[in-house]
């Protein structure tokens, strides 16, 4: 299932086609390392297809692996989240599923070898004091007062801190090499802290967990990595990376190459920021259709096609900072469902017609293609009755000169049906209009009317074979295009209190029974789905996923 196009820039994989061209590189192995403490969203789906796109097309391996160091913040429900998310974008790891725990014995057999060579210590300091004495980017850090402690007592201190002999920040251990380095994660970096925290793999084995960048490198290279590959931000851990793969007896030695993040408009991609949005009940946990993540846009209704072409259009490159227009993510899903969603009719804001010439229990089916060009999705089934819901947008006591629906005296064709004739408004004591009585142009059908113009075409549904339907009108969940800009800002105060609208509604029978996560067009409405969760209240859920309108693509052609 991969996208094969290679129009937008994608700096790496044109550097690895190069590599193995050259015959500097046989086969790639690339892997995906999240850490557990979340649920995936789209930048995480940007680096996914990237590094199962360039195993996939070169004929190499992808591994996924959990960077599961921090077991205070992790669950198994987001290890089972990520896997989930993964198989449904359609990308296979190769082997076993991964943890950076499954090599903890051996990371801490070199931790033991660098303290053995004089290259790390077990400090005393604060976590406090360990910053002040770190120096800042334009100070020189300090060197601990417990820096120069002896190979043997470093490597008894480090063992008793295995065992749990020490509070949590009484003492770590650090790599030795500059506190005067200019790069700051070279001076003295921590590779193991204290913390007496269940593992959700290992139990309670271990009573100190090694850092991130202890841990990262070496697991590549235990793993045969080629191409580490991750966001820019990392770039100045490289010197830091590189340094672990030198001073330690590793069996391959990785490259890292870092690409810049995904930055989309109205949106967040901090997991501290959509956990406290989780938190706080501001969206209905981690899979909301609002949320960025990939199961919330699965929710939502995209697809895992439009996903990856999303991601295929975006590119990689090292330009860092950009914002992507949304509009392109929406582009993606609606050129996707515009292909491959079914039809139907649904009527959000209902409005009761009357249709007088026809008889009490009149009722007539229309047959009618699920898909205008898919004859593989069959067809539906429209029954017309005396009484029909259409939309009160579509109706105007008073139109405008170009208003082509629905006004008395006025005519429109019901959608696959007849052409009707407003005939009389009926309205209650409060002047609320109630119901429209229209007459049927019953030589209308699958034609226009002979001598007039009929231009306008509505939607609408039988009475008496109407599904009701909650549907759940989503927006983007921020007003301002880059909500968490203003460091000192809060990123809540651009929540857009119209994120999410709740109607109810009538949809056609043939929405009676669909499976969850279906997808469909509703004609003249937008692209929803059909909710996971089924039926609220005894009514169908329907998500909307995109409207009609692709104001992407059209700014496109005028560029």
């Amino acid at each position: 299932m991969s996208v094969d196009s290679h129009s937008a820039p994608n700096f790496i994989r044109n550097q690895v086609r190069e590599e193995i061209e050259a015959g500097r590189q046989d086969a790639i192995v690339t892997r995906f390392p999240p850490e557990p403490n979340g649920f995936l969203h789209i930048g995480h789906a940007k680096s996914i297809c990237l590094n199962f796109g360039l195993a996939e097309q070169f004929g190499g391996q992808c591994h996924l692996r959990f960077d599961d160091t921090n077991p205070a913040k992790e669950e198994q429900a987001y290890i089972d989240a990520i896997k989930a998310d993964i198989t449904w974008l359609g990308f296979e790891w190769d082997g076993a599923v991964r943890y950076a725990s499954d090599y903890f014995d051996q990371l801490y057999a070199w931790a033991q070898h660098l303290v053995r060579e004089g290259k790390a210590y077990v400090d005393d300091l604060s976590p406090d004091e360990i910053r002040e004495y770190r120096g800042t980017l334009t100070e020189a850090g300090k060197p601990s007062p417990y820096r120069d402690r002896t190979p043997e007592e470093n490597l008894d201190l480090l063992e008793r801190m295995r065992k749990g002999e020490f509070a949590e920040g009484e003492k770590v251990l650090r790599a030795k090499i500059d506190m005067a380095a200019s790069n700051i994660n070279l001076r003295d970096p921590i590779l193991y802290r204290v913390r007496h925290a269940h593992h959700h793999q290992t139990g309670d084995k271990w009573k100190i967990y090694p850092s991130y960048d202890f841990t990262h490198g070496q697991s590549d290279a235990l793993e045969g990595v080629t191409h580490s590959i991750c966001t820019l931000e990392f770039e100045d851990h490289r010197p830091l990376y590189e340094w672990f793969l030198e001073n330690l007896p590793v069996p391959v030695k990785p490259r890292q190459i870092e690409f810049a993040r995904l930055n989309l408009a109205h949106t967040v991609t901090s997991k501290r920021k959509l956990k406290l949005l989780v938190d706080q009940g501001i969206v209905d946990g981690w899979d909301d259709p609002r949320m960025p993540t990939i199961s919330g846009m699965r929710r939502r209704g995209y697809t895992p096609g439009s996903v990856r072409k999303f991601c295929e259009m975006i590119g990689v490159t090292r330009a860092d900072g950009g914002m992507v227009d949304i509009a392109m993510l929406y582009h993606a899903i609606r050129s996707d469902l515009e292909d491959n969603a079914p039809r139907a009719m649904c009527v959000l804001k209902p409005l009761k017609v009357v249709l007088t010439n026809l008889p009490e229990d009149h009722e007539e089916t229309f047959e009618v293609a699920g898909h205008p060009a898919r004859d593989d999705m069959g067809v539906r089934h429209l029954p017309l009755t005396r009484e029909v819901w259409i939309d009160r947008d579509d109706f105007m006591e008073e139109p405008p000169k170009k208003f082509f629906r629905l006004a008395p005296g006025k005519e429109v064709r019901l959608r696959n049906a007849y052409v009707i004739r407003c005939d009389e408004v009926i309205k209650d004591a409060d002047g609320e209009i109630q119901e429209l009585r229209c007459s049927v142009d019953f030589d209308t059908l699958g034609k226009n009317p002979e001598g007039r113009k009929v231009k306008g075409v509505i939607h609408w549904v039988s009475t008496a074979h109407a599904v009701p339907v909650e549907v759940r009108l989503y927006d983007n969940l921020f007003q301002v295009e880059a909500p968490d800009r203003d460091r000192d800002g809060d990123f809540l105060e651009h929540l857009n209190p119209e994120s999410l609208r709740v109607v109810e509604g009538y949809a056609e029978p043939s929405l009676a029974d669909v499976d969850p996560e279906s997808r469909y067009q509703f004609e003249r409405v937008g692209y929803f789905c059909a909710d996971r969760y089924a039926c609220r209240d005894g009514k169908r859920v329907f998500n909307r996923t995109v409207g009609l309108k692709d104001g992407w693509a059209k700014a496109q052609k005028k560029g």
